[in-house]
């Protein structure tokens, strides 16, 4: 105690000036009202620096809880944008107006997001494994996509996980089409190349052209219609089948994959009983 009077008789001049600065700045501030917005500018300038500094902290620390939340936010969007482009093709007929409604209102598709924790891509048969099983509705031949494009299908799920059939597996196979037609083929790969598939039995007649997108043709119950694939790059005609073999670049990476979205379609089973009814 006695360091701290004897420290503040040894500096009495200087916290005298100090005080009397703070004094006469305070009574300027107050009569000119020039320096009173300038004070105060600066103050709110020196404040929000600061909140600033402490609100990027507390976000790093939330990212995982943020990156969460968008992705549920992008789910509902994407069910939402995939139930109005499938009323709007169904409202193509005017006679059709009800069962698009019907449709739409439905919610066909529901879309889970998940995380992906294991990838494997340099073998001939991949598979992907995702957080999220059968706690988040997650089970067999369900589509697995990102933003940009599909993954794969989901296989064996367990209570918290699952294993995804990957695009880059000899035994995957989908319905694939033109963008710009309805003429459609089946997705393969060839098991070389991580970032390319091909698409084989593409009809003669179909316009194909380099740089064509590919995409989902909703032939199945497993991935909606118009879901991104990749562009064509090269094309051949297989001239004792008169079908052509496509090579497509992948969108997605699928040799860095973070965040997917597990599709499932509500009226799956029953789509798929009605289709075994018509082949007995």
């Amino acid at each position: 105690m006695q360091q701290i009077i004897n420290f503040l008789i040894r500096n009495k001049h200087f916290f005298l000036f100090a005080f009397l600065l703070a004094l006469s700045l305070a009574f300027t501030i107050q009569s000119h009202s020039y320096h009173r917005s300038r004070f105060v500018n600066s103050a709110n300038f020196f404040s929000g620096g600061v909140y600033t500094s402490v609100s990027n902290l507390q976000n790093y620390f939330k990212l995982t809880e943020y990156n969460e939340q968008l992705l549920q936010e992008n789910a509902s969007l994407r069910e939402r944008l995939q139930d109005y482009d499938e009323s709007k093709t169904t409202l193509g007929n005017i006679d059709n107006i009800k069962n698009a409604i019907e449709i739409d209102s439905a919610n066909q598709y529901q879309f889970i997001p998940a995380q992906v924790i294991n990838n494997s891509y340099s073998k001939a048969d991949n598979f992907i494994t995702i957080r999220g099983g059968k706690n988040d509705s997650i089970q067999r031949d369900l589509g697995v996509i990102t933003s940009k494009g599909i993954v794969g299908i989901t296989d064996k799920s367990s209570s918290d996980f699952c294993t995804v059939l990957s695009m880059l597996n000899s035994n995957f196979t989908t319905n694939a089409k033109l963008k710009s037609s309805e003429h459609f083929g089946t997705v393969q790969w060839d098991g070389k190349d991580p970032n390319r598939i091909q698409i084989i039995d593409m009809q003669q007649q179909a316009p194909v052209k380099i740089g064509d997108t590919i995409e989902t043709s909703g032939k199945s119950a497993i991935f909606p219609k118009g879901i991104p694939i990749g562009t064509i790059e090269s094309f051949d005609l297989d001239q004792s089948k008169n079908f052509y073999i496509l090579s497509v670049k992948l969108l997605n990476d699928m040799t860095s994959l973070g965040h997917v979205y597990v599709i499932k379609n509500k009226f799956k089973d029953e789509i798929k009983a009605l289709e075994n009814r018509d082949n007995e």
